[in-house]
């Protein structure tokens, strides 16, 4: 039975070969109840295949597969791990603009967008590559009678599940860090985008890894994703998606005691001095918010905007419109074009939403707030003046192209308002004066401080969460903390009898 389909790309009218098989012991197979799922493009809104739909059983046999990986894996030598990894990081790269192609066919983002996630896929891994010869324990001198030292090892199965808003990347911040630390993994990507996740797996055979090391099955959050949450073997989830189902995900792994990391919501202020850079700090806020179709967990959607000089306030605001106003908007494919549409109907609908709201409470429209077209999930970026701190825009997380702007007087209050959130994901501070922006960044409650910058991500530099945005880290040296334990080793040493 074949486990793949021809999928054609929009106006550049490029063909590939989509797997469309749950992926285990390096092989596509049919889900064990026969079912099936649609998966649509949000451009068009039509149907582009169906994909094998795994559920508890199929979550069986891949855990069972990466538990028996797991025996060889966990002792294969360091250097080999990362020659594997180094090799899947050049096929990647091989194949980056086949597969940021399919993560705008799918997510709907901007090809611009998705070869800026391409660029970070591939430096990722091999960022991983070179850390699995460092994974290193420490000698304790307690006294001269005991020799100490401690390891480093792997947990075990781990298990990802994904969001649907950058697919690819979530997938090698979850594989990158367990593979490295000699862990086996079974990932579920998000039902709504999970074709480059697959693509990818022909990548993941074809670089020599083992059987059983990755398996990737897509499925339903409830019949899938719940049974990788209980399973007993999975000794270490890791999740990215709302605080909400983040909860879930805490308390369902608390059953069977898993190590767990959550990269959760956020509603992140980005913070305007009036001695920054004009023109610069502009293109930042649109990096900021709009961005991937402003569905990103660190989005810089609350704007404070230094208002101690009323006319530089104003006169920015009517340079941040202009600035928006030029960009374009459309279908991914399209030349030139840096907003794509809404990844799915459901957050297309929690979007305009939001913006009927903030029209119903009489908030101060600068620009947009309207669906563009009648086919695909299409939305107007959309900024909201002289929002109050208490508003529900102010406070709750949109996940879309809508920003609220405050003004603020001082910097007291500004750290106030910036720190008044649940959330404490990302951050910005844009200042020209060095005093202001470590001030600044010292005293915001957030896991990320982006200056003169922002959704500025590096391989090397940790993300993560403060308060209810998460727990544990992304990339860096931090993340392989994620997935190792420590075993203390205390050796008795006896006087020699000679």
């Amino acid at each position: 039975m074949s486990f793949s389909t021809t999928l054609t790309f929009p106006i550049i009218n490029k063909t590939y070969d989509q797997p469309t098989g749950l992926f285990i012991n390096n092989e596509f197979v049919a889900a064990k109840s026969g079912k099936t799922f649609e998966v649509t493009t949000p451009i068009t809104e039509e149907k582009l295949t169906d994909l094998q739909q795994a559920g508890a059983e199929d979550v069986e046999v891949a855990v069972q597969a990466a538990h028996k990986a797991f025996q060889e894996w966990k002792f294969t030598e360091p250097s080999i791990r990362g020659k594997l990894l180094y090799k899947f990081a050049d096929l990647v790269e091989r194949e980056k603009e086949t597969l940021a192609q399919i993560e705008s066919l799918d997510n709907g983002k901007s090809l611009v967008c998705s070869r800026y996630d391409l660029n970070l896929v591939v430096e990722y891994i091999r960022s991983c590559a070179g850390y699995t010869d460092k994974i290193d324990g420490r000698t304790i001198n307690s006294d001269s009678h005991h020799l100490n030292y401690t390891k480093r090892e792997p947990l075990g199965v781990c298990g990802a599940i994904t969001p649907w808003n950058f697919p690819l990347l979530m997938f090698t911040w979850k594989i990158g860090p367990a593979l490295a630390t000699g862990n086996t993994v079974v990932l579920k990507p998000a039902s709504a985008t999970p074709l480059s996740n697959l693509y990818v797996c022909k990548l993941i055979k074809e670089a020599g890894f083992p059987p059983g090391v990755v398996n990737v099955i897509p499925g339903s959050g409830r019949g899938c994703g719940n049974a990788i949450l209980q399973h007993p073997l999975i000794k270490k989830v890791a999740f990215t998606g709302s605080t909400e189902v983040g909860r879930t995900v805490m308390t369902e792994c608390a059953k069977t005691i898993k190590k767990v990391t959550l990269e959760l919501g956020g509603k992140s202020p980005n913070i305007v001095f009036q001695d920054c850079d004009v023109e610069q700090t502009i293109q930042h806020l649109i990096t900021g918010i709009f961005f991937n179709n402003g569905e990103v967990c660190c989005a810089g959607s609350r704007i404070y905007i230094q208002a101690t000089d009323e006319k530089w306030y104003s006169e920015f605001l009517q340079k941040f419109k202009v600035a928006v106003e030029k960009l374009k908007i459309g279908n991914p494919f399209e030349e030139g074009v840096f907003q794509g549409a809404q990844s799915t109907p459901d957050q297309f609908q929690t979007v305009l939403d939001y913006i009927k709201a903030g029209k119903e409470s009489k908030l101060k429209l600068l620009m947009g707030g309207n669906r563009i077209g009648d086919k695909g999930y299409f939305v107007e970026p959309t900024i909201f003046y002289d929002v109050p701190q208490d508003n529900k825009l102010t406070q709750e997380e949109i996940f879309g192209p809508v920003a609220v702007v405050l003004p603020f007087k001082s910097v007291d209050e500004l750290i106030e308002k910036a720190n008044d959130s649940e959330f404490g994901l990302g951050s910005g501070v844009h200042t020209e004066d060095i005093n202001t922006a470590i001030y600044v960044s010292d005293r915001l409650a957030a896991g990320t401080v982006w200056v003169n910058c922002y959704n500025d991500f590096h391989q090397n530099v940790p993300f993560g969460g403060f308060k209810q945005s998460g727990i544990g880290r992304e990339m860096g040296a931090e993340a392989l903390d994620n997935y190792t334990q420590v075993k203390a080793v205390r050796i008795k040493i006896k006087t020699p009898q000679i």
